[in-house]
């Protein structure tokens, strides 16, 4: 091999810094060389290429138009080969920032609780925690590993099935004792339902009769981001809320909120994802934070419904729309 092309990325690292620092002497204090040797290094580059790059006086060093260029794409190339490299390593070894994405009530009562004995385990890894019912884009690089409840819609990105668990219409003792418990789902015409505020695969609330399922469009005044504030205004009376049982099965079990309208629950299970970029490129800091959480809520018995099985890759999945 020529020994240009072994020296080039060494001589974009050594003109990054000269400019970085403003003379050769810094330069080469960072990088272990003699100014002496930086000069000869910049020199060798300028005929190499044909042009001065740098315009070298007593008081300052100054690109020359095309230094300017050439320092551009070379600040581009070495950026690229650094993360060409981070993602090399990060196949073999746990390492690096992990951004993670879920819904708040699931990230509150199930990631958050896990992630103590998980960097125990892996000291290497960043966990960078984002709880939000929002939607965050995994293929357009907003998060490392998506959370999400509900169904997969299609796609290029790989699902881990953690668990699932059906919903439940809630409202408090106080509330019903204002306005009466509804007895039908036609009676929520007459009560104050909490919505929410973003993207939902369902606008109105399904119901099931007689075998035969159907949707309600419900109303009320107040539309919110999250299940956890539509949880807390369920629970301060304001109006009656449909969320995972999951998130309300300590307010049922203590009395703070009521479930409603059993008989007519549809019962259908929602599954709990963790959505991630598949294939042999995966950082292992990835595989090994999907297969984590996998293996703590396989074990854990609770009205979430983990998954008892060893979950398997789902190849094409996203996280759809956010479900509290």
């Amino acid at each position: 091999m020529p020994r240009e092309w072994i020296d080039r990325s060494g001589d974009m690292e050594v003109l990054a810094r000269v400019v970085e620092t403003g003379s050769f002497s810094a330069a080469g204090r960072l990088l272990d060389l003699t100014p002496s040797a930086v000069s000869r290094i910049i020199a060798r580059l300028e005929a190499r290429l044909g042009v001065r790059l740098l315009i070298r006086t007593t008081r300052a060093l100054t690109l020359t138009p095309e230094g300017a260029a050439y320092h551009r794409s070379a600040l581009r190339i070495l950026r690229d080969l650094g993360e060409t490299e981070q993602a090399v390593m990060d196949q073999a070894a746990p390492r690096g920032r992990l951004r993670v994405s879920a819904s708040l009530g699931f990230g509150r009562m199930y990631v958050v609780p896990l992630l103590g004995g998980f960097l125990e385990r892996y000291p290497e890894v960043l966990v960078d925690l984002s709880l939000s019912d929002a939607m965050v884009d995994l293929i357009g690089g907003q998060a490392d590993v998506g959370i999400r409840v509900g169904p997969m819609a299609d796609s290029s990105l790989t699902a881990r099935k953690l668990g699932e668990s059906d919903r439940v219409v809630v409202a408090s003792p106080a509330y019903l004792a204002r306005r009466g418990e509804p007895g039908t789902p036609e009676d929520l015409a007459e009560h104050n339902c909490i919505g929410f505020n973003f993207r939902r695969m369902r606008q109105g609330w399904p119901f099931r009769r007689d075998g035969l399922e159907f949707e309600l469009a419900v109303s009320g005044g107040v539309e919110v981001n999250s299940g956890d504030a539509a949880v807390q205004l369920a629970r301060d009376g304001v109006g009656v809320a449909r969320v995972g049982r999951y998130v309300v099965a300590d307010d049922i079990a203590a009395g703070r909120l009521v479930p409603l309208l059993e008989a007519f629950n549809p019962g259908e299970r929602e599954p709990f994802h963790a959505v991630f970029m598949g294939g042999v490129q995966t950082p292992a800091r990835v595989r090994v934070f999907v297969d984590y959480l996998v293996g703590a809520l396989a074990g854990t018995a609770n009205a979430a419904s983990p998954v008892k099985e060893k979950a398997t890759p789902a190849n094409g999945a996203s996280p759809g729309s956010p479900r509290p």
